[in-house]
């Protein structure tokens, strides 16, 4: 299938594991090799077809309402407001879900980093298959994963099913942050303060959450030594 018109940009976090680079700006307007993260994730978004882009807003959120009007992406913007309660990842989306109006739609985080010119959200939808998903999440090998310290988040099944990292074990696939979700994971959910892993678990559970694989560069740079670390494998400041 084609790339979803829609997107979500989760931007709304504290930024704690940033400190000290958030104390005075939102995680999202992190800048790494002289560009924002935000502008990052708009970009890679625009470029893959996308039309419409989803930002919610907390934690410093007129800066990134500023920053938005100042450097006019080439999507359409619009904003989920979450200033007066912080809603967490799975709650963020489900306050949102509204406002994107393709089913499929395309989700990710704002501290994660795609680099040269392979596709990600375009592999997702390649991989769709509508009768046997209501999630799909991107994933790189752990052994490819920059600037990531974790011991996996899952290991992918032959039918492309996943399953967790057991807890005292490793997983062979990290989870890079972009995913593309259907509109029935969220029946019946509230917008109220929660994790996407309660509803990864449940499509778990029905053998609805699938990974597909990604061929580029990734960087997990939600810290500020990872941002360091990412700058100089990207070999520029």
């Amino acid at each position: 299938m084609k790339v979803p018109a829609d997107a979500m940009v989760l931007a709304a976090g504290l930024g704690r594991r940033m400190l000290p680079l958030t104390e005075t700006r939102p995680k999202p307007l992190v800048a790494v090799a002289g560009k924002t993260l935000l502008d990052r994730a708009l970009d890679l978004l625009a470029g893959e077809g996308v039309g419409r882009a989803v930002i919610n807003l907390h934690y410093l959120a007129d800066q990134v309402e500023r920053h938005v009007a100042a450097h006019p992406p080439k999507l359409d913007i619009a904003f989920s407001d979450e200033r007066g309660l912080l809603l967490e990842t799975g709650g963020g989306i489900a306050q949102a879900l509204p406002l994107l109006r393709s089913d499929p739609f395309l989700a990710l985080n704002a501290d994660n980093l795609w680099a040269g010119n392979r596709p990600a959200a375009a592999r997702l939808a390649a991989a769709w298959d509508d009768a046997r998903m209501d999630a799909l999440l991107l994933l790189v090998p752990r052994e490819q994963a920059h600037c990531h310290q974790g011991r996996g988040d899952f290991d992918r099944l032959p039918s492309g099913e996943l399953r967790r990292r057991p807890q005292q074990g490793e997983a062979a696939h990290v989870y890079t942050g972009l995913q593309m979700l259907s509109k029935r994971l969220f029946d019946g959910v509230k917008a109220e303060p929660f994790s996407m892993n309660r509803l990864w678990d449940r499509a778990a559970a029905a053998g609805r959450l699938h990974g597909a694989l990604y061929d580029g560069q990734w960087f997990d740079v939600g810290t500020a030594a990872a941002v360091r670390q990412a700058e100089r494998i990207l070999g520029r400041r």
